[in-house]
């Protein structure tokens, strides 16, 4: 276990439920935030893409036809 991580649980430990589960909120916040940044990174990149450009037309396509409530 690094330091970092042996100081946030003694952090974590001291405070009152409440305020821990706030903590985690803000650590699971952080991470989504890591996700998207990973995820612009990939979407943003110049190489082409054709299996990704494929399944836009095709989506395109079918959005295209009419709604059929009855194939829901």
């Amino acid at each position: 276990m690094s330091g970092a991580t042996a100081e946030i649980i003694e952090v974590c430990e001291a405070l009152p439920a409440e305020k821990r589960m706030e903590v985690i909120d803000f650590a699971r916040f952080l991470l989504l935030q890591q996700d998207d940044a990973r995820w612009e990174k990939l979407l943003s990149d110049e190489q082409p893409r054709p299996r990704l450009e494929e399944f836009l037309k095709d989506s395109a396509a079918e959005a295209d036809e009419v709604l059929d409530l009855s194939r829901l």
